[in-house]
């Protein structure tokens, strides 16, 4: 592509804000002092074609690319998954002791043992654990 006509391209917000932040760090790094910073920004806030703002960080270095997560292999998502799923069968636990020791309190207030209604929530919350397990995913990128 000719740069003569990429010099003359109307520059969009996005641009000026991406000369704006490489101005920035240029200041943060000490490559600028307060008052070559304050111009260019200046003057970078008032561009309006490519070349106004490629002039005013021409002499600075590009920022780094954006870290690019690496894709996560089925296996890793498989473990991810199953530490997921255990650690939700300790909140199930917890559930547990916490509804049993209101149903023992509130069985020796009334001084009888009463139903174990308890066994109805955590019997749901169970089998919800049990059919996530064995539901199929239909994961997109299956062989």
């Amino acid at each position: 592509m000719d740069t003569r006509l990429d010099s003359a391209m109307r520059a969009s917000d996005h641009d000026r804000d991406t000369t704006l932040a490489r101005l920035a760090t240029g200041y943060a790094e000490g490559r600028l002092d307060r008052g070559e910073y304050d111009e260019r920004a200046a003057r970078a806030a008032a561009a309006t074609v490519l070349g106004e703002l490629a002039s005013l960080t021409a002499d600075l270095p590009a920022l780094p690319a954006p870290d690019r997560a690496t894709p996560v292999t089925r296996a890793e998502r498989d473990r991810r998954d199953l530490r997921a799923w255990l650690k939700e069968w300790l909140h199930w636990l917890g559930g547990a002791v916490i509804l049993t020791a209101v149903w023992g309190t509130r069985c020796l207030v009334e001084g009888e043992v009463a139903t174990y209604w308890p066994l109805v929530p955590l019997g749901i919350w169970a089998a919800v654990l049990v059919a996530i397990a064995i539901w199929p995913r239909g994961d997109a990128d299956e062989d």
